[in-house]
Parts: C-alpha cells; sequence; structure tokens
C-alpha cells in the first residue's frame, strides 16, 4: 500500500528534508506551511497521517488535530518546540497518537511515521487479505493452525521464525531489507544494524533446508536483504 502523509510546520526547510528522507520509504508527503493550509489539503481525502507542528501560524496545531478528529481517526503525530508535559499530554488528550520534540532527527521522525503506519493499516491488512494456506516448494504455511509442513512432514519454528517465513510466504519476490522484516515481525521500531534478523532467518533455513540438495528457499539478494522467489508456472 502507498501512503501519503500531510506534514504541517512553518518551517517549511523542514519538511524538505523530512521529504526527501520519506521518498526513500515510498512515502508521499503534501506539505503545508500554516494550519489553514493544513485543513485544505486534509479536505481533498487521501492522507494516511497528519504530521502537525503546534506553533502555526493561522491555526495551530492542536485546532488542526481537533478539526481533524470532528471527521477521521487518522494517526497523528505532534512537532513541538516545547518540552513542557502540558504540550503532550494535551496533544494526546485531543487524540494524539505520538509527539517529537524539535529539534528532531529526521529518521526517528520518519521511524515514527512507519510505526503508526504499520500499527493502524499493516496489522488490518495483514488480517483481512492474506490466505490461511501459503505455499512454496514443498513448504505449507498453515496460518490458521499455526502449523508448517516440508514435503508432508511437520516443522517445529518458533514463533519468531513462523512470522518470518509467513512474511515472505505473503510477499513473493519482494525484497524485504532487515529493517524492514525487524519492524513487521517484532513490530518495534528499527534500533540499529544488529544481528538478530540474521541469526532468525540462519536458524529458519537450517530448518527449511531440502534433502534433496535443492536451493534454499530463503534466499539472499546481495545488498539488499531477502526474498522467495516467485513461483512460475
Amino acid at each position: 500500500m502507498e501512503y501519503t502523509i500531510l506534514a504541517a510546520d512553518d518551517e517549511i526547510e523542514l519538511l524538505d528534508v523530512l521529504e526527501l528522507y520519506l521518498g526513500r520509504e515510498n512515502i508521499r508527503i503534501r506539505k503545508a506551511k500554516d494550519g489553514i493550509e493544513a485543513m485544505e489539503i486534509f479536505r481533498t481525502g487521501g492522507i494516511h497521517l497528519a504530521l502537525l507542528d503546534i506553533m502555526m501560524p493561522g491555526l495551530d496545531g492542536f485546532s488542526v488535530l481537533r478539526k481533524i478528529r470532528e471527521t477521521s481517526k487518522i494517526p497523528a503525530i505532534m512537532l513541538t518546540a516545547k518540552s513542557e508535559d502540558y504540550d503532550k499530554i494535551l496533544g494526546l488528550e485531543l487524540g494524539a497518537d505520538d509527539y517529537v520534540t524539535k529539534p528532531y532527527n529526521p529518521l526517528e521522525v520518519v521511524a515514527r511515521i512507519k510505526a503508526q503506519l504499520r500499527r493502524n493499516y499493516d496489522y488490518h491488512e495483514d488480517t483481512a487479505k492474506k490466505p490461511d494456506i501459503l505455499q512454496a516448494k514443498g513448504v505449507v504455511l498453515n496460518a490458521g493452525e499455526g502449523v508448517v509442513t516440508l514435503d508432508g512432514k511437520a516443522l517445529e519454528l518458533t514463533s519468531t521464525e513462523f512470522k518470518i517465513l509467513r512474511l515472505f510466504l505473503s510477499n513473493p519476490g519482494r525484497i524485504f531489507t532487515r529493517q524492514q522484516i525487524f519492524e513487521q515481525v517484532w513490530e518495534e521500531d528499527y534500533a540499529g544494524d544488529d544481528n538478530t534478523v540474521m541469526v532468525h532467518i540462519s536458524n529458519l533455513r537450517s530448518k527449511l533446508d531440502q534433502p534433496s540438495g535443492q536451493e534454499t528457499l530463503i534466499k539472499t539478494v546481495k545488498g539488499l536483504g531477502y526474498k522467495i522467489e516467485r513461483e512460475t508456472k
């Protein structure tokens, strides 16, 4: 799913920087320089998340959030130059989902945006659209029963290995980076480059090895990540 966020801040140069980082994640941004323009953009529709600076001309971030909450439950993140607890509490009471204090690291903001999009949209897509039975090259995953078999024989997978395998089988041909795997399986923000994902994939591969010497199911794409090949008919 392609996401579009509304980002409102009178410091438009900050939004220009965020646009560069969000573009790398295939997240579209519609920028507003004040609260009035933010509401105009919101009313055009197609917005999945609002990123709102509290101190803006015209309408401040709190006022924009109040108006959005009259008709929408989209996730909202507040930007504030203040560190007072009052601003944070008020934002949460008005329906904000998160907040970031300026000055901020744009990577942190992107991570928080992705976390909110994942929690609010990806889970529902999973449960509504992904089939209970997934399979590839002799591996069959029954999501409803929590069972995985290889050539008809049951495999003992940990819950994390099960989730990783389901992620790949649900998206044949798609390359997942370590960060994407971590955030979708652990449902937490990726803290940095460690071996957690690699270790779990290594363990999973050892359980999926084909006795016939067939090529491993989960492939490494050098410099990019991992994937399961799409089967051709």
